[in-house]
């Protein structure tokens, strides 16, 4: 069980691909919102179940049917990988049940020392993918995340190709946006990456976000460029993994993005402000390069937050000091890797 945020639910996939490869005996039910369905298709022995949180599933009353729910899927064990209040309900209904039971450490006294103001200890805290693969070893099943399985890149339909044209160029993607403010590059910064990248004709730059004002930044961000193409509200989720998984590189913030690229095997760039990637939540498999942070000479107290929720006053410039030449580079460089 894990229902939100979206790169948390990307963050279990990596997980449950290898849990089914090094355990074939294994079946997976997943329970998530229904967004999240196209996340999981494709992978053997995995089933999505949908929680209804505006209906069947709402409130307390909702709870006891979801546990009702799953109970006739002949469930064996569960394991909670979000460790929220609904779904310590669900395992506590569980394990009452006698079924076997497990949740995420989310390593809250680590967190909390790696972003105090005062006497910070900066090392890497175990990643998200590291604790995943605990729960499932405390219910029996160990997982060896040091090979990962990823899927073929998709075949690219004809409502995608007749955006983007066929696949002769590069594909970078670009994603400016997260869920706070302290976590979004400078959009003149931004602007100035998507300029130089997109002077090479080899080159096709896809902007990817959503919403009504994040739609309007990507569409002055593309700027009528021939080979920067504005990706927001043109495409469905599963239509947008495929093309995604198309990519060559993804130039990501510490968002969602991020980890659906990373989920996909594709090499992703990610820019820190306010967080950090010793937190535990860099992207999958990417190699520690692959995260730019600011400069802490300059923004000793960074990191401030793990999820980028607080402002530090004085901080707001922070992402500048990782400047547009030093990431137009980086993608240069796994480009021709």
């Amino acid at each position: 069980m894990r229902l939100s945020a979206m790169g948390d639910v990307a963050m279990t996939v990596p997980v449950l691909r290898a849990l089914v490869s090094q355990h074939p005996e294994v079946k997976i039910t997943v329970v998530s919102r229904p967004f999240f369905k196209p996340f999981f298709e494709g992978i053997p022995q995995v089933s999505f179940f949908e929680f209804d949180e505006k209906e069947r599933h709402k409130g307390v009353a909702g709870l006891l049917r979801l546990y009702q729910d799953l109970q006739k899927l002949d469930t064996d064990a569960f394991a909670d990988l979000h460790n929220v209040l609904r779904s310590k309900v669900i395992r506590t209904l569980f394990a009452l049940s006698g079924k076997k039971v497990a949740a995420v450490d989310k390593g809250r006294g680590g967190k909390k020392a790696l972003t105090r103001t005062e006497n910070k200890i900066l090392k890497q805290l175990p990643s998200m993918f590291e604790r995943h693969a605990e729960v499932f070893a405390t219910l029996g099943f160990s997982i060896d995340l040091a090979n990962p399985i990823f899927p073929k890149k998709a075949v690219l339909k004809e409502d995608i190709t007749a955006i983007i044209g066929t696949k002769s160029q590069k594909l970078i993607g670009i994603a400016p946006f997260a869920q706070y403010d302290s976590k979004v590059y400078p959009l003149d910064l931004m602007r100035s990456i998507i300029e130089e990248l997109s002077k090479n004709t080899n080159n096709k730059i896809l902007l990817f976000g959503g919403g009504k004002k994040e739609i309007e930044i990507l569409d002055s961000l593309s700027n009528n460029t021939n080979n920067v193409t504005n990706m927001a509200g043109k495409i469905k989720l599963k239509q947008e993994l495929e093309l995604i998984s198309n990519l060559d590189v993804m130039l990501s913030m510490d968002s969602g993005n991020a980890h659906i690229a990373a989920m996909l095997g594709v090499k992703v760039i990610s820019l820190y402000g306010a967080t950090h990637p010793f937190s535990g939540f860099m992207p999958f498999n990417q190699p520690i390069e692959n995260a730019l942070v600011p400069n802490r000479e300059k923004y000793p107290l960074l990191p401030t937050s793990v999820y980028g929720n607080k402002l530090v006053p004085g901080y707001e410039d922070a992402m500048r000091t990782i400047s547009a030449e030093f990431v137009v580079e980086k993608i240069k460089e796994k480009l021709n890797d």
